[in-house]
């Protein structure tokens, strides 16, 4: 006699199988789509995004340029080299110094180095030029990865807002279903007309239409905050809809130290910052290029020859015994290059005044970006306010509509204005609240919070 296993044991062994067979025939186990938060899509974008790899290319090309100006500042250059070639007209014997007309082999060998003594500070105001310059690339990454984050934040409380949205306005579909199933009810029992039927079918119609609105409004705002992110569009992308309460959004720093922060340490400011000591750098490199330059150069070199019918000494031998030393010193002094060197000065000075100019607009621009910041989130904090005020108060005057309506005092119409005021307060709250979170982390960027760590 066989005993027989239990239901669910024979559907665990049968699903169990079907994952063996899945993974044997190559078929990939299906996980659970994973809820991205707001701070898991801006790193997702930053990880992802082009701008941040072009720009990350740009930083390694300042390294390079910042390790080749240490190179050209403290090392010297060196160079080494080799010639050989035959000789089939008259030459001269170098060891009887008389003429010849058999074809001669020469073969050569130098090695050589340089130094720069004096070349107008151009090499160490290079070196700091390029030291300037890595420093202006990071801070470019810091701002293309914070316009990236405020992007994404933008994004993502849009798809917040439509995803609430659209759960309210379920909610209130299948609301006006139930109603219009009790109104037809109602009117086969003679409790109602037929005009009250008929205005509950067409408030039922508006839901749906705005049901439908609000839902494309979502998959357009998802689609968007997918291609800020790079996200793969077979994938689905799956965000958290609940945000930071709004006390936790809270920030009592004051205005005057933001603004002295933001102004000292915002990447807009140092980029212009750096760009201005560059170019009065740049000035003064071109200032000192009308002195004299000096360089000092040495080298070793030797040569080894033989011709047909003569008794040369050994390749070894004539290696030694032909090697030669020197050390040169090389000093230029520029006594007219046609202005050249002039208009440089002049367009670089050009340069200087626009890089001031640039610096000092950037630092006015920061500062009232922070000012401006300050007094939307103030506002909308206001704002926030009263929109929360108005939906408790359009929530209640709804819900005891709603019991006017099932008790018959009023009139499907009277319902329907009830019901529009109170999706619309529930809409102007949610898109308060968001906007007030955006600004309140525009204001916490500007005081030294990286967005993605807020």
């Amino acid at each position: 006699m066989t005993k027989k296993l239990p239901f669910i044991n024979v559907c665990c062994v049968a699903a169990m199988a079907l994952v063996f067979q899945a993974r044997a025939n190559g078929m990939p186990e299906k996980t659970e789509d994973k809820v991205m938060t707001l701070h898991d899509c801006m790193e997702y974008a930053i990880s992802n995004s082009t701008k941040m790899r072009i720009q990350q290319a740009a930083s390694d090309d300042a390294r390079i340029a910042r390790r080749d100006a240490i190179l050209q500042a403290f090392t010297p250059s060196l160079s080494t080299g080799t010639n050989a070639y035959y000789n089939f007209g008259r030459s001269i014997d170098p060891q009887t110094n008389t003429y010849f007309t058999q074809t001669s082999f020469h073969n050569g060998y130098s090695l050589s180095a340089g130094i720069d003594l004096f070349d107008g500070f151009s090499a160490v105001n290079n070196l700091k030029i390029s030291k300037t310059g890595l420093a202006i690339s990071e801070s470019q990454e810091k701002q293309v990865e914070a316009d990236i984050c405020l992007a994404v934040m933008e994004a993502y409380y849009n798809v917040v807002y439509y995803k609430r949205l659209a759960d309210i306005y379920e909610e209130q579909v299948g609301a006006a279903e139930m109603a219009l199933k009790k109104a037809m009810r109602q009117e086969e029992l003679g409790q109602k007309g037929h005009a009250d039927v008929v205005q509950m079918q067409a408030d039922l119609a508006d839901r749906k239409y705005d049901l439908t609105n609000v839902r494309n409004s979502y998959n357009d705002q998802l689609m968007t905050l997918g291609d800020l992110m790079f996200w793969p569009p077979e994938e689905e992308l799956v965000v958290e809809t609940e945000v930071r309460s709004f006390a936790d959004a809270q920030d009592d720093t004051l205005e005057e130290s933001i603004i002295s922060y933001a102004i000292e340490n915002n990447p807009k400011v140092l980029i212009a910052e750096g760009a201005m000591l560059n170019a009065k750098r740049e000035l003064n490199t071109t200032k000192w290029q009308l002195l004299p330059s000096l360089s000092m150069y040495g080298g070793w070199s030797t040569t080894y020859y033989t011709y047909v019918g003569s008794q040369t000494a050994s390749f070894g031998d004539q290696l030694k015994n032909n090697g030669g030393q020197y050390v040169q010193m090389s000093l230029s002094i520029p006594i007219w290059g046609r202005m050249q060197k002039q208009s440089k000065i002049a367009k670089q000075r050009n340069a200087l005044a626009k890089a001031t100019a640039e610096y000092d607009q950037k630092r006015r621009d920061v500062e009232s970006e922070v000012r401006r910041a300050i007094q939307d989130r103030d506002g909308s904090e206001a704002a926030y306010d009263q929109a929360r005020y108005k939906s408790e108060v359009q929530a209640e005057a709804y819900n005891l509509n709603l019991k006017k309506m099932e008790q018959g005092l009023i009139s499907p119409l009277e319902l329907q204005t009830a019901t529009n005021n109170y999706l619309k307060s529930k809409a102007d709250e949610m898109n308060s609240q968001f906007k007030y979170l955006i600004k309140q982390a525009v204001v916490l960027y500007y005081s030294g919070v990286e967005y993605v760590n807020q």
